[in-house]
């Protein structure tokens, strides 16, 4: 027996399609028989890879006497907040409203007009952990519909009105300067975690947009910036939190160490963190960071990417009903699947029979304890010996692990996710050289374009053939970035002008006259209000993107028009940005990225056709800089293809040679072609 979410794509909402609950989709039969019939909805948001979300379901939905009541008293909604961001976000500021904090399972009950009057996360079958039961929560509230409904009305209206204000009040005026940005710089140094590494307590989430930022921070100067972010990737990476077997990353640690990982791997969470780690690695050249790199992305690969090209969205936390059960060990496991004791990987991982480092119910969670220099002073071996003696060790685990059954995969392609994967792919294909990085991004690219593009229009989501309708803020603005990191991979313009389509689209689809950017189109479903979120949270905002995104489009293109607009959007957060930097990570790299040098690069001569030549000096260009944050490169033979950035126009070939332009708010020194003086010039501008 199934229900009406059988008829969806979502692989969350099909996790319910044989519930006893007479689910809906959100849609108008939902709503509008809701209005017919008088009754509340309850609304339940969640994600294909949350681990309290299948607990409830196992618990309330699957229990023939809870859906009872719950047909009985209410219209009943599911919500893939992965596919509807709008809509979680309005109700997450609602549940925050009234409990102080929020999570998924979220759990809303709404009146026929949408208005929220009730809501909360998971709910047990039983009271417990000072909860009220899902049961009880539904009797109450049904009694309070039918009886008490002035007090439902009045408790709805004040919810909406907090909800309002939020909303209003999230948006200032005001503008960035460089005194802000060392502001914040400090502010996350002061936050620092030393002892544990990382921002805040347990759970303890990666920060990637944080890190980001102060890469950037040391690129300008700041000598405090390197040191902190190599001491939050070092904890991050030992283990625990990090796949130390098959690559990647879960998505946050329970504890404050990074050891006991909630199981889950995010697509988002692996882009940024490639990032950040392939970022630092261009900077430090630390042998590990490209290690970590490099297994995350085959991670990806292996695991999360379709036979179209596409990303799939995350792996679930849980295999067989148990969380983390694919990832853990026993000692006797570990012996068996490596063939014999082998002290030196047991000493890196602190394993002992009796009692090993990182163990968690009754399992071990491999973190590493001793460093590659203190490994090699114990066995007699070079430091530089230990990481392929234990590569070859992860490697057996990993052959082992794979013979168990599998977390499920949610292989829903999301647009936004996408062009950030897109984006680490495209960078690290063009900073390690790689051409196996840049043939996956090719793909990736190419089937966005062919499959979420739909009549004209980029849809969020696809899946086996159908795509959603709806399409956000973030969409537009993640695909245009990682277009334009893709164009710096390979100088296909194909990317660039698909990139300059989208700009336009999303100016025109999304812009708020005030200020920024709603994170709807403009002729999208409003559901209590059009949604303008300016806070980064596990993702970076849509605004804040969308400015990022037209100031490198600027950089390519001369529209000042694009500027204006990210300079205005910039303007919306500038107030907020010192107090909470973790919150606005992302934008704290968009300014950074508005307030430095942009330095252009224009190379006039063919990059298709794989010149000694040209390779001479995009090596130049790409050794100089390693990690560049605030230069663009657009390269080109003669004549100019259609859809190539502006910045490559009007340049002519000195002596039918590679010829560099290298300028800084399109004013150029003067053009060269030779690799030697082109680096004079990039000496000069430091």
């Amino acid at each position: 027996m199934t229900n009406r979410l059988a008829d969806t794509t979502s692989p969350y909402l099909l996790q319910h399609a044989h519930n006893p609950v007479d689910w809906y989709p959100w849609g108008p039969e939902a709503l509008e028989r809701a209005k017919q019939e008088d009754k509340p909805i309850f609304l339940s948001i969640g994600y294909a890879a949350c681990h309290w979300c299948h607990v409830m379901a196992h618990e309330s939905f699957e229990d023939a006497e809870i859906a009872v009541l719950m047909n009985e008293h209410y219209i009943n909604i599911k919500v893939d907040r992965e596919e509807r961001p709008d809509l979680d976000s309005i109700y997450m500021s609602a549940v925050t409203a009234m409990t102080g904090q929020g999570g998924w399972p979220m759990s809303v009950f709404l009146t026929p007009e949408l208005i929220p009057f009730y809501g909360g996360t998971y709910y047990p079958p039983r009271p417990r952990y000072g909860m009220p039961s899902f049961r009880d929560v539904l009797l109450s509230l049904a009694d309070y519909w039918q009886n008490r409904r002035d007090e439902v009305t009045r408790s709805g209206g004040e919810i909406l009105q907090a909800v309002l204000q939020q909303k209003a009040g999230n948006q200032q005026s005001g503008n960035f300067t460089p005194e802000i940005l060392q502001q914040a710089t400090l502010a996350l140094l002061r936050s620092y975690d030393w002892q544990h590494g990382g921002w805040g307590r347990a759970p303890k989430f990666p920060q990637p947009m944080a890190i980001e930022f102060l890469l950037r921070r040391h690129v300008a100067g700041d000598p405090k910036a390197l040191e902190t972010v190599q001491h939050a990737l070092n904890a991050m990476a030992r283990g625990g939190m990090y796949d130390v077997v098959g690559g990647g990353f879960a998505r946050y640690s329970t504890d404050a160490d990074w050891l006991v990982p909630h199981f889950e791997k995010m697509l988002y969470d692996n882009a940024q963190l490639t990032i950040a780690y392939l970022h630092a690695w261009q900077i430090s050249r630390e042998p590990h960071y490209h290690q970590v790199v490099e297994e995350t992305l085959g991670f990806v690969q292996r695991e999360l990417l379709g036979p179209e090209g596409g990303f799939f969205s995350s792996l679930d936390a849980d295999s067989e009903g148990v969380e983390g059960k694919f990832y853990v060990w026993t000692l006797d496991e570990i012996r068996a699947a490596l063939g014999e004791t082998d002290e030196l990987f047991e000493a890196a991982y602190g394993l002992s029979p009796t009692g090993s480092h990182g163990e968690w119910e009754s399992k071990i969670v491999l973190q590493r304890v001793a460093t590659d220099a203190e490994l090699a002073g114990r066995f007699g071996l070079l430091a530089e010996e230990i990481p392929a003696r234990l590569a070859v060790r992860h490697a057996q685990l990993l052959t082992t692990r794979s013979q168990r059954i599998r977390p499920g995969t949610d292989d829903k392609v999301l647009t936004a996710w996408n062009g950030w994967m897109l984006s680490a792919f495209a960078e690290a294909a063009r900073a390690l050289e790689n051409d196996t990085y840049l043939q996956i991004a090719q793909r990736n690219a190419d089937f966005i374009l062919r499959e979420l593009v739909v009549e004209g229009r980029l849809r969020r989501s696809w899946r086996q053939g159908q795509t959603s309708p709806e399409v956000f803020l973030e969409d537009y603005a993640s695909l245009i970035l990682g277009l334009l990191d893709l164009y710096q991979a390979d100088f296909n313009p194909r990317w660039f002008a698909a990139a300059q389509k989208l700009t336009g689209e999303m100016i025109e689809q999304f812009h708020d006259p005030a200020g920024g950017f709603f994170d709807t189109t403009r002729d999208a479903e409003t559901v209590l209000l059009r949604p303008k979120d300016l806070q980064d949270n596990a993702t970076p905002c849509g605004n804040a993107l969308a400015a990022e995104a037209l100031l490198k489009m600027a950089a390519f293109s001369e529209n000042e028009e694009w500027l204006q607009l990210a300079e205005n959007s910039l303007g919306q957060v500038a107030g907020f940005v010192t107090e909470y930097p973790t919150a606005f990570s992302r934008w704290l790299s968009a300014a950074d990225f508005y307030l430095s040098k942009t330095r252009q690069i224009a190379l006039i001569g063919d990059p298709q056709e794989g010149s000694a030549e040209m390779a001479e000096f995009l090596r130049e260009i790409r050794r100089r800089g390693e990690y560049q944050p605030n230069t663009v490169v657009a390269a080109a033979g003669l004549p100019i293809p259609e859809g190539s950035p502006a910045l490559l126009a009007e340049k002519p070939m000195l002596e039918g040679k590679v010829t560099a332009y290298v300028c800084e708010g399109f004013v150029c020194r003067r053009p060269v072609n030779k690799v030697e003086e082109m680096r004079e010039l990039l000496t000069a501008d430091g």
